[in-house]
């Protein structure tokens, strides 16, 4: 792992030719400075960073709020169990085509839902043409396949909740929400933590769908930094520039995961007796 990543850190440094024998001149942090002037680069960490907000807290809650009800006496729980789970197992390939057929702006699903079946819009809404609208189609996306994974993630942890503890909070009149409040809460809180970080560095490195969506269209205005990279790496063989930019989402991520880490600690510190 550290030899590629090395490798890449040199080719970052160099202004990279591709075609054998020829020589790659060494232009030192150029590309860096590049990518930190880069319009299209600032917009695609701001696309990267509202797809992150809309998808990460919705994951977190519908996925515990599903695990909750799974880790009770519910009837056909493992039916359940298996069908909240299939999403996360499906080809980012096929859903992606699949949801860019759904908002389609002509002939999509959610647009004939909205507008001639019941009315909610007067007009279609051309999901995949402009950015915010792409973008949220996006979002839909990543939380409707990831919400099984949270699931199962936390249904995991409340399995390991001691079960007499819930039934003397019982006992002493706790209801099921205060008994979730002060008795699952706690002893899955390490687990909530971990899921959030993973989330957050997925949710910056969102790719397959926004490539197959909408190939960071219209006017590169839903590249996120993933698609930006590739666009710069392979389409242009500009291989020094792409590894610049790969370095620099890398060290963002590590950054916003290692912040994110120290709230919840300090926060679980300030908050133990």
């Amino acid at each position: 792992m550290l030899y590629p990543a090395m490798q890449a850190l040199l080719i970052s440094l160099r202004d990279y030719k591709i075609t054998p024998g020829a020589v790659s001149p060494w232009v030192g942090l150029d590309n860096y400075i590049r990518a930190v002037q880069d319009p299209v680069l600032q917009q695609s960490f701001v696309n990267a960073g509202f797809y992150m907000l809309a998808t990460v807290p919705a994951q977190i809650v519908i996925g515990l709020f599903i695990a909750v009800l799974l880790d009770s006496k519910l009837p056909g729980r493992t039916l359940f169990r298996v069908l909240f789970y299939i999403p996360v197992i499906t080809s980012w390939v096929v859903v992606s085509l699949l949801f860019q057929y759904l908002f389609s702006s002509d002939r999509g699903v959610v647009n004939w839902f909205l507008v001639d079946f019941t009315g909610l819009l007067g007009e279609n809404v051309n999901w995949l043409g402009e950015r915010w609208p792409a973008m949220t189609a996006i979002s839909i996306l990543g939380i409707w396949k990831g919400v099984g994974w949270s699931m199962l993630i936390f249904l995991a942890a409340l399995t390991g909740v001691p079960r007499d503890l819930h039934e003397a909070a019982a006992l002493d009149g706790a209801g099921a929400f205060r008994r979730f409040r002060y008795v699952s809460l706690p002893f899955i809180r390490g687990t909530m933590t971990t899921v959030m970080i993973l989330l957050v560095i997925g949710g910056f490195n969102v790719f397959t769908s926004v490539l197959l969506m909408t190939g960071g269209g219209p006017l590169d205005q839903t590249q996120v930094p993933l698609t930006y990279m590739y666009q710069q790496a392979f389409t242009f063989l500009d291989f020094g520039y792409g590894s610049a930019v790969s370095f620099l989402l890398t060290l963002v991520v590590l950054a916003i995961a290692g912040l994110q880490y120290w709230v919840t600690q300090r926060t679980a510190k300030e908050g133990t007796p």
